[in-house]
């Protein structure tokens, strides 16, 4: 049930993909994932009304972390937009993370995005039963630094499945062996945010958007992925993101 959640996300970010192009607005983006999500089932859009969230996608620009609410801001050639998506289906919420380029990007924001997507999945990498979730917070951390790149503290990965925050919490800094144990069936969501400057956010005065304190650049991906006995099993999907993930990585 948490995997046809999360792959529905995967399906909406892909509809929400070729329309990311300079001029574009997020509120537009907004409607079209709504309705995409609510054409399938009993789906609905997981963030919509959670803690009074007035949007379907929390769209983060540029040095917002996340929870930026849509606007009517048009995008701009060079911006990065974070779109974090949830679904509710089934009676089980799935929960994933794109940080999506506009146009051509500058070499160090290309280089933030691919190290924050390394991070991602050298986390995943951790995942596996009897590792603590400080394994997965210390290999994200220790890539990110080594880059030069700041982890944001004040926000931390989850786990779900009948709610969309439950135990255990994953940051993304830690020590390794450190935190709770990962144990066969638990469903977590793994999602480094990373700024390109200093690590300290502010809230905006629309109580939301989280953005750096230092206006740099800041990128998010994020997988629900389950513990499995053989290791892990990643419940969302960037499959129909290839071409980007490509144009990032390499």
């Amino acid at each position: 049930m948490i995997r046809e959640s999360s792959l529905l996300i995967g399906k909406t970010l892909a509809v929400l993909a070729p329309l990311i192009k300079p001029g574009a607005l997020g509120s537009d983006l907004d409607k079209v994932a709504e309705d995409f999500i609510r054409s399938h089932g009993d789906a609905v859009p997981a963030f919509k009304g959670l803690y009074g969230c007035p949007s379907s996608l929390l769209i983060s620009v540029n040095s917002a972390v996340v929870h930026g609410i849509p606007s009517n801001i048009p995008f701009k050639e060079g911006d990065v937009i974070s779109i974090d998506c949830g679904v509710y289906k089934n009676g089980f919420y799935g929960d994933s993370a794109f940080t999506f380029p506009v146009g051509e990007l500058k070499p160090d924001v290309k280089k933030l995005l691919r190290v924050t997507y390394e991070c991602l999945m050298l986390g995943i990498e951790k995942v596996k039963p009897g590792n603590r979730v400080g394994d997965i917070s210390f290999a994200v951390q220790n890539h990110a630094e080594s880059n030069g790149y700041s982890v944001v503290r004040e926000l931390v990965g989850h786990g779900l499945g009948r709610s969309l925050h439950e135990k255990p919490e994953v940051p993304n800094y830690g020590r390794r062996g450190s935190g709770p144990a990962l144990k066969e069936g638990m469903v977590i969501a793994i999602e480094p945010m990373i700024n390109m400057g200093k690590a300290r956010v502010v809230t905006e005065q629309d109580g939301w958007t989280v953005r750096a304190a230092d206006n740099l650049p800041s990128a998010h991906y994020e997988h629900t992925v389950a513990v499995t006995k053989n290791g892990v099993e990643i419940l969302s999907t960037f499959d129909d993101l290839k071409d980007i993930v490509n144009s990032i990585t390499n």
